[in-house]
């Protein structure tokens, strides 16, 4: 799988989810690249996209566009059918979050789940 210091992507046959666990800020290609490895894997077994936003860390807004208009749409295309923000309690990314949700919601089905055992 894909591994970076910002960070990690990693695919769970048994869930058939690509998991996307970011560990620090990044932007731009470092921000782009782990999203676009989780696009191939999306692509390839046509499954659901989980990103772990409990550090809570912003997009900058060129990268929020680009989701927007590149990721969501290519990650629906691919047969992604969800969405699911992994949260904490108190939600740090929650405007961020309903943000990407409202670009995308007439394209994708968006969840909001605190463990993975929340994924059905």
């Amino acid at each position: 799988m894909y591994r970076s210091d910002s960070c990690d992507v990693t695919y769970y046959e048994d869930r058939n989810i690509v998991f996307v666990k970011w560990k620090s800020f990044c932007s731009f290609k470092n921000y782009r690249k782990p999203l676009e490895y989780a696009l191939g894997i999306i692509k390839k077994y046509g499954c659901n996209y989980v990103a772990d936003t409990r550090n809570g860390f912003e997009n900058v807004p060129e990268d929020t566009k680009w989701v927007a208009e590149y990721f969501m749409p290519m990650a629906a295309a691919y047969g992604c059918q969800c969405i699911y923000f992994l949260i904490d309690e108190n939600n740090a990314l929650k405007d961020e979050l309903e943000g990407q949700q409202a670009d995308s919601s007439a394209i994708i089905d968006f969840k909001y789940i605190y463990s993975l055992e929340d994924i059905v």
